[in-house]
């Protein structure tokens, strides 16, 4: 055997024995926020799920020179992200859990588990789906197992989701610019525990805090949300603390689980104890301080204020249906209005964007007319009718766009001076690209009125001026007048007067030790 051909050899040799040093790590989770005050459902396609190796795709911390992607043997598995919506029917979330069940055990043993969630899916018949679904989990990769939970900060954490999760974290802003940043932070934890030898932390320390707000009124745009999250990342430079992360809770479910939390891992009893009960601390006193992102107004206030102000574009937030955040997003109350009233009815009136009624019929009607055509028909409400009956709709057809990964087909109706964007199926409008691609020029409308809460940045930073509405839906933002039966009680704002809770560290046991 030649000199050069033993040097091949060491050399695979070497290679080999390095990448079975690599962890084993699989990717799994199902992502979505659904609302049980809507009549809508969520079937399996919504969550347009990756398998495989496909899945690291989906993370860009995963391509590029010193990637995550060569710290680890990686093992996807199925990941599924669905548009908020309603429950998942219990068909389609026993489906998926098959087919990531089935996955996990081909990819058997497994060093790790990066478990990628939102943590506020509602299943028909099911309380508490993401503890259902990492309990499942567990039994099939074991207790040696490291999990490592990344979450959404307006999801929930309950009792078994926090035991199961050796490690977890959510994100830190809303809206949500570090989503990325925080699931990178979620698998540098794990990897990190892996790489050192070190192992699931020592000690989970959980607070659930008796308090339920919508996002738009938690936003860490303004206070006291953005200085209380501003307080985690030196928190968890503290020695003894791997991670600190603080949830606002879905409000528009009802389970037990639906509240507030803190959660902080590490290897220091002491400083774990006391980073929890500080941030748990923070958020209580200051419950009573936050406020909407926005000014908030009734819609027949929201809308004259609208048509009076030179500031233009000015947005109007229809917060009732909002898409992401669980509502049908066909509730035609407010487009309803809109075309009522005598000032949008002129061609040469006010110029008003609405972002958008699924209406697949009228859709269809559309594209057989072209554009330059006239239809007539109605759209919206074939799922949430409780507040208004489907809407009629007039007009020329302006734009037709085909293809569209959430709407399949958009089509663009003017009617008077208001341009109605009408979808096969529903789809949240979030960047300036959404309106552009249709023809349309949001940042010359006078009025731009759109199915969602507080505004993403590409349209926060394009608005004028901006009011968000009170309107009906499943994801109504007045809590009071939703009817909640399961979520424990007292809970502040609910509850105004309830006594002090008490706010102290619970012990969560390690996976492991977790029956």
């Amino acid at each position: 055997m030649t000199k050069t051909l033993l040097l091949l050899l060491g050399t695979l040799t070497l290679v080999s024995c390095r990448a079975a040093e690599k962890p084993r790590i699989a990717i799994a989770g199902l992502a979505i926020e659904s609302s049980t005050f809507s009549p809508a459902t969520t079937d399996e396609a919504a969550f347009h799920a990756s398998t495989g190796q496909a899945i690291l795709d989906t993370y860009p911390f995963f391509s590029g020179p010193a990637s995550l992607r060569d710290r680890a043997v990686w093992l996807g598995t199925v990941q599924g992200h669905a548009l908020p919506g309603g429950a998942v029917t219990r068909e389609a979330y026993e489906s998926l859990m098959r087919k990531t069940l089935d996955g996990l055990r081909a990819q058997l043993p497994l060093d790790g588990l990066f478990f990628d969630i939102h943590g506020a899916m509602s299943v028909v018949g099911l309380d508490d789906p993401e503890g259902d679904m990492i309990a499942r989990i567990r039994e099939v990769v074991g207790p040696k197992t490291l999990i490592s939970t990344s979450m959404d900060l307006h999801g929930n954490v309950s009792w078994r989701l926090a035991a199961e999760s050796d490690l977890i974290t959510c994100f830190r802003m809303a809206p949500h610019e570090d989503e990325v940043a925080s699931k990178q932070r979620a698998i540098e934890n794990l990897l990190t525990r892996l790489e050192s030898g070190k192992g699931r932390p020592a000690y989970k320390a959980y607070i659930a805090i008796p308090v339920l707000l919508p996002g738009e009124k938690t936003s860490t745009r303004i206070e006291p949300a953005k200085s209380i999250y501003a307080a985690i990342p030196a928190i968890t430079a503290r020695p003894g603390i791997i991670d600190a992360a603080i949830w606002i809770g879905y409000a528009w479910a009802d389970e037990p689980r639906n509240h507030a939390a803190v959660m902080v891992t590490g290897d220091d009893e002491a400083a774990v104890k006391t980073a929890a009960e500080s941030l748990a601390a923070s958020f209580w006193q200051a419950r009573t301080k936050f406020e909407f992102v926005a000014p908030t107004l009734s819609y027949e206030a929201a809308m004259d204020r609208a048509l009076k102000s030179d500031k233009h574009p000015f947005f109007l937030s229809d917060m009732g249906d909002n898409p992401t955040a669980g509502g049908a997003g066909d509730v035609t109350w407010t487009l309803t209005r809109i075309l009522e009233r005598p000032e949008f009815q002129r061609p040469d009136g006010p110029s008003l964007i609405y972002a958008s009624l699924p209406g697949p019929e009228l859709v269809a009607q559309a594209v057989k007319a072209g554009i330059g055509g006239k239809v007539s028909g109605t759209a919206g409400a074939a799922v949430d009718s409780r507040y208004a009956p489907p809407v009629r709709i007039e007009g020329t057809v302006t734009a037709i766009r085909q293809g569209d990964k959430d709407a399949k087909t958009e089509v663009v109706i003017r009617t008077g001076s208001v341009s109605v964007i009408v979808t096969a199926l529903r789809k949240p409008y979030h960047y300036e690209a959404d309106f552009t691609q249709l023809g349309l020029a949001p940042r010359k409308a006078d009025i731009v009125v759109v199915k969602i809460g507080y505004l993403q940045p590409e349209l926060y930073d394009m608005q004028a001026d901006w009011v968000m509405a009170l309107t009906p839906g499943g994801v109504d933002q007045d809590l009071e007048r939703l009817p909640y039966k399961r979520i424990t009680r007292p809970m502040y704002p609910l509850d105004k007067d309830m006594k002090e809770p008490d706010l102290s560290a619970r012990w969560v046991p390690t996976s492991d030790r977790y029956k």
